[in-house]
């Protein structure tokens, strides 16, 4: 049975790195896109370049800082107004920055799980709630390989926050499991963005247009969950739940 085609996908965090790549790609597979960041000024520039590759697609734009949570349910459903259906929904909108635990710096440590945990808890709640009226739709969570394990220093926020975010998603998925929701995790290896350090090039870390490649084409099958690039970070996957912690925290 073939998949349907996701013809209108919404975006969060879509002006930057991951989620303005996944957005060119789409553009280019002639999908609809409904785009939101906080910096609307790099929105409107990309719908620019994007329209003018693709003029047969429509491209929505809206302001939006996910830890406000009554205006992401505000945005999604101005977005199913706009639109009529969503399709798909990427909660992609989050934060790499954390620092040891114990160090003084709860404040940055709170922000990132306030953002990649609880604002993403938001938008999930407003696109389900979206598809459970549609009896449709496809909801894609970006985790990161981090999920796997506990992981020590900068991480480790981080990576609770992207495992809770996992747990979250497969809650989801198994409440919606005899409905026509498809429900799917992406685990992102290390892919270049504008986060990324440029100085000390990680180990298998992969180019941004390489890295929004692979996230496409998971995205696209519709997987229950998929490591990207499933080479090697299918294995890693593996080898970070299995290996003594103390390995695992070498590796980080």
């Amino acid at each position: 049975m073939s998949r349907p085609v996701r013809k209108t996908i919404l975006i969060t965090g879509a002006s930057s790195g991951l989620g303005e790549g996944m957005a060119r790609l789409f553009a280019a597979m002639g999908r609809n896109l409904a785009l939101c960041a906080r910096r609307l000024d790099r929105l409107e520039a990309l719908k620019a370049e994007l329209l003018q590759k693709h003029p047969g697609i429509r491209i929505e734009l809206r302001a939006l800082d996910v830890n406000q949570h009554d205006q992401v349910f505000a945005v999604f459903n101005d977005f199913k107004q706009t639109f009529g259906t969503i399709d798909r929904v990427i909660v992609n909108a989050g934060l790499g920055k954390g620092q040891p635990i114990g160090k003084g710096r709860f404040d940055a440590n709170l922000q990132t799980a306030q953002t990649n945990f609880i604002a993403a808890l938001a938008q999930c709640e407003a696109a389900v709630a979206i598809f459970r009226e549609q009896k449709a739709g496809h909801l894609v969570t970006i985790s990161s390989m981090s999920a796997m394990r506990g992981l020590p220093r900068n991480l480790t926020t981080y990576a609770a926050t992207k495992a809770g975010l996992a747990a979250l998603t497969e809650g989801i998925r198994a409440d919606l499991l005899h409905t026509p929701i498809k429900v799917s995790t992406i685990y992102p290896g290390y892919i270049e963005t504008e986060l990324s350090t440029k100085s000390a090039k990680t180990p298998l870390m992969v180019d941004a247009e390489s890295g929004a490649r692979a996230l496409v084409a998971a995205i696209e099958r519709e997987p229950a969950k998929a490591c990207v690039p499933a080479w090697p970070w299918t294995l890693m996957g593996w080898v970070m739940r299995n290996a003594p912690l103390s390995v695992v925290a070498r590796m980080s």
